[in-house]
Order: structure tokens, then sequence, then C-alpha cells
């Protein structure tokens, strides 16, 4: 059996074995990272090639850089919001549609700003950072419809405050509803599932040790090695597009079956 035969029996083993725990699971939480949305063809933040590579977080991710030049940030960020409404959900987007549906609990929760999991159906969803699809303004939080007219500098708020994205910048503090339910739903679950994720922005990469402490099983799915690897239980290398659909099939065949066995009594 060549090296690559045998990676690719080791992985399938995996996903099977994925996919057994997760059709146990009576309360999951999957929590997903730049890597899911790098397949449709969103760069990440952190990789050699990421958008950190050639910019300066500092001077377009900040309360500081938008005050002193709002006209750039606001730029950079729609020119990232025409991006992510250009590509699509891909395959690992859908089977997280799928598994909430299959599974008796299931919370999504996401650091990506893109709308991609919600583009695909995705309801059970707590967004960490924000949604680059949606606006408030920058001195009282007060939400904004985004209107069509909007051009190159950043529109001013009945309040006359300038409108911002609705993402959490370096420095700003988490929105407190969906940190409390993250954490929550993580000390309560069974299974968490973590997807393309570095493992190094805090506090995301905690839920995988709120995970353990509660006895829950850990596994991950990334195309390398992360911050979080040494805390799974299982990891499965690879792209997600292609590892989350054979699992999510595998979890509808073993739940069908279940319930033919039942129906038979």
């Amino acid at each position: 059996m060549s090296g690559d035969t045998e990676q690719e029996a080791r992985l399938s083993g995996k996903i099977e074995q994925a996919a057994a725990i997760i059709a146990r699971s009576r309360r999951m939480v999957a929590t997903t990272g730049a890597g899911i949305s790098k397949e449709s063809g969103i760069p990440t933040f952190r990789d050699p090639d990421g958008l950190w590579s050639r910019y300066r977080p500092e001077e377009l991710a900040t309360r500081e850089a938008f005050l002193s030049n709002p006209k750039l940030v606001w730029g950079w960020y729609r020119e990232r919001l025409r991006l992510a409404r250009e590509v699509q959900p891909n395959p690992a987007h859908y089977a997280l549609v799928e598994l909430e549906k299959l599974l008796p609990r299931f919370l999504l929760v996401t650091q990506n700003v893109d709308n991609l999991h919600r583009r695909a159906g995705s309801r059970e969803i707590v967004e960490l950072h924000g949604c680059i699809e949606r606006y408030r303004c920058f001195d009282y939080a007060h939400q904004v419809q985004e209107n069509p007219d909007w051009g190159d500098d950043p529109p001013l708020c009945h309040c006359g405050s300038l409108i911002r994205p609705d993402v959490v910048w370096f420095g700003e503090p988490l929105p407190a509803a969906e940190l409390d339910c993250a954490f929550g739903e993580t000390q309560r679950c069974d299974v968490l599932l973590v997807i393309g994720t570095s493992g190094l922005v805090h506090p995301a990469a905690q839920l995988p040790n709120l995970a353990k402490q509660v006895g829950a099983t850990v596994i991950e799915i990334n195309v390398r090695s992360s911050g979080i690897t040494h805390t799974s239980d299982l990891f499965l290398e690879g792209e997600s597009g292609k590892i989350l659909p054979e699992i999510a099939a595998l979890v509808r065949k073993s739940l069908s079956g279940k319930e033919t066995e039942q129906s038979d009594r």
C-alpha cells in the first residue's frame, strides 16, 4: 500500500469515527474560523498569504484607525464585503446546515464575519465577531440598514455619528450576549467540532478547553495542525469541504438506520 493510500485509509477511518461520535451527540457545538471560508475564496488573516501579511491590523481594524482615516477603513471593509458577496458557501457550510437539521441540539459558533453560514442556511448561529453585512454607528451603536447610495466615504447616522461595519475590531470586547451563549452551550455540549481555525484568537480559542472540562469529545478538521490540536481527541487533516460532507452523509445514514430499526419493532 502506497503512502498516499495509507493516508487516505487513515483519514477515511477517522471520518467514520467522527461520524459515529456525532451521530450519538445530544448537544453539539461547532465552531468555525477563517479556514472554512478560504475554501470559498475568501483570504484568511494569518496564513503566509493572508490579509495580515499585506496589511497592518492597527491601520484597518481598530477604532483608532477608523477615527484617523475613516475613508480608508470604510473602503477596505466595503471591498471585503464585495468579495464576500461574490463568492458562494462551499460544501462544508452546507454540511453544517445538514448536521443542524439532523441532531437534537446544535449550535454553530463562528469567528467569521462573511455571512456565508447564514447564506448556506444555518439558523442556530452565534457570530462572535459580528457580520460584515450589518452596520452600526460609531458613537452610540445604533443599528443602521445598508443604503445602496452609500459612496466611498462612511455615511452619517441619524444621530450624526459615522457609520461603521458591525464587526469586532482589535481592542474591542466581543458582544456579551453572543459570548455568554457560546461559552454556556460549550459547557453543556457532548461534542465540540472545530473547523478551520488557527486556535490563536481568544476568547474563541478557549472553547476546546471548556468542552474538555465537561467531558465533551473535541473533533478538529483542519488543513494543518493548529493551536488546539493538542487538545483535540480526534484530528482530521484535510479540507473541510471534502471531509464534512462525508461526515454528514454518514451521520444521516446512521440516524436513518436507527429510525428504521425503531419502526420495525
